[in-house]
């Protein structure tokens, strides 16, 4: 399996397991605010967060916790799944949930450390995404990064209290 840990100039990438299995990553995953714009909503316990966690060590999920070098905190979870070996690409996610990270440039940071690990080490040639269109800060996020918008699909959903639109991305490596 090659999900290792890794680093960049600010933070550490390491395995998701049962070390993360916090209070705060719970509450991460119920707070209004982070979860605005993902299918996940919240109701989440310790158990099922458990669950949750081993299922992606059993499938060997590539599926990082984020955290700062200076403190070890963890900050977030990106991940690369599922991963399609006749296409040789993979769908991209990423949740950064402790807010007082937000806005300092670790999503930034974390997603361009593990798309370059996808292109040079799993030899992949391209990584998609799936976003809500009014996440106006992630789509800017992978704008930036170089991911451009293949397709939208309408009325996927409420979120944020309105009907919203979600956009296909795509990134070659």
């Amino acid at each position: 399996m090659g999900n290792i840990d890794l680093e960049s100039e600010r933070l550490i990438f390491k395995r998701v397991s049962e070390e993360h299995l916090t209070d705060d990553y719970v509450n991460w995953i119920n707070d209004p605010e982070v979860n605005m714009y993902l299918e996940t909503r919240g109701g989440y316990t310790i158990d099922l967060l458990k669950s949750y966690i081993e299922e992606q060590y059993k499938n060997e999920v590539y599926f990082w916790a984020i955290h700062l070098k200076i403190s070890n905190k963890h900050i977030g979870n990106i991940k690369i799944d599922p991963i399609d070996p006749k296409a040789n690409s993979g769908e991209y996610g990423i949740l950064m949930g402790d807010k007082k990270s937000w806005g300092k440039g670790y999503a930034k940071e974390a997603s361009i450390t593990i798309i370059n690990y996808c292109f040079e080490e799993l030899k992949l040639i391209k990584i998609t995404l799936g976003v809500i269109e009014d996440n106006i800060n992630a789509v800017m996020l992978y704008k930036k990064i170089g991911f451009t918008i293949d397709k939208v699909k309408t009325n996927v959903g409420t979120y944020n209290c309105r009907k919203s639109n979600a956009l296909r991305m795509s990134l070659h490596g």
